[in-house]
């Protein structure tokens, strides 16, 4: 009889008014803003988080709080503003710091008369140094790998600064006008992350096509007005300078042959797209478009007899 009027209790409690008013009262949230999809910051980089009540009720505050390691960074109060729809109110609390690592974000309400204690599910944010170096790992080089990729840089394993990463950040670089270096430091994530680096397409009419820029030094396969790869290039140096124009592709040779080309793609006569054991960052070649030899077998698949070759400067 008692387990009986137990169970009956509980059942009276969950169906109260007051009960349910409960579980639909207000809620708060945490939200982190101009970060990645995963959460990453970059060190000295402004990011935010958005707070917000809701539903909302008018002349309520709240206080956000930065972490590291447990210690508090930042403690900041600040007023709800109600919503474009007037349906939640919302706070929005900028951060920075120029030392990596994980950042808690926690944030409470005190208890008004109108509205009872929040306090919002802490989030974390990750923040990357804005140096990275051959052989590191981690969310900082992923994040570089992932802008470069996106204009068709091509990089090496996911999360590893190897050394078809560092040609990647030759060839932006070379691209957006920088010290021709493999250096990943705060200048490149800056140029990265500003949106610089993009190469622009000459010959879009020309389909599926090579171009080659001189003054660049580098070498993008393009499709239509789409670049899908671009490479660090070494074209003829003043004395045997590459021949300026357009061409197709006649010829292709898999291997090395006896001069020490690799996997080479003729355009016109000797001159050929291939790879080369030294790509200086400068012109140095015998009129051919040198490319290092890790990217020649890739570079000669994409490429078909027929193809177009645009070489500018």
């Amino acid at each position: 009889m008692h387990k009986r009027c137990g169970l009956l209790l509980v059942f009276f409690l969950m169906a109260a008014p007051g009960a349910a008013s409960a579980a639909t009262g207000p809620l708060l949230s945490l939200t982190p803003e101009r970060v990645t999809a995963n959460r990453l910051a970059l060190a000295g980089q402004p990011w935010r988080v958005r707070v917000v009540m809701q539903p909302w009720v008018e002349g309520q505050t709240a206080t956000v709080r930065f972490y590291r390691h447990g210690h508090k960074l930042r403690a900041v109060n600040v007023s709800l503003l109600a919503s474009s729809t007037g349906k939640s109110g919302y706070a929005l609390v900028a951060f920075k710091t120029s030392k990596p690592g994980a950042i808690q974000v926690k944030a409470t309400h005190l208890a008004t008369p109108t509205a009872p204690l929040l306090v919002a599910t802490p989030v974390k944010v990750d923040v990357a140094g804005l140096r990275v170096g051959p052989g590191a790992r981690g969310p900082a080089v992923r994040l570089l790998q992932q802008r470069l990729a996106a204009k068709g840089y091509v990089v090496g394993q996911r999360g590893l600064f190897d050394q078809r990463t560092a040609r990647a950040v030759l060839a932006f670089r070379k691209v957006a006008g920088m010290a021709r270096t493999t250096a990943a430091d705060t200048s490149l994530f800056k140029a990265v992350l500003a949106g610089k680096g993009t190469f622009k397409v000459r010959h879009p009419e020309h389909g599926k096509h090579v171009e080659a820029d001189l003054s660049r030094q580098v070498v993008a396969l393009v499709r239509g007005s789409r670049v899908e790869r671009i490479y660090p290039a070494s074209s003829g140096k003043p004395s045997t300078p590459t021949i300026q124009g357009s061409f197709r592709v006649y010829s292709k040779t898999p291997g090395f042959n006896a001069k020490g080309m690799y996997f080479s793609n003729y355009f016109i006569r000797g001159f050929a797209i291939h790879g080369y054991f030294q790509v200086p960052v400068f012109a140095a070649s015998h009129g051919c478009l040198r490319i290092p030899n890790p990217d020649a077998v890739s570079v000669f698949r994409w490429i078909k007899t027929g193809d177009i070759v645009d070489v500018y400067p």
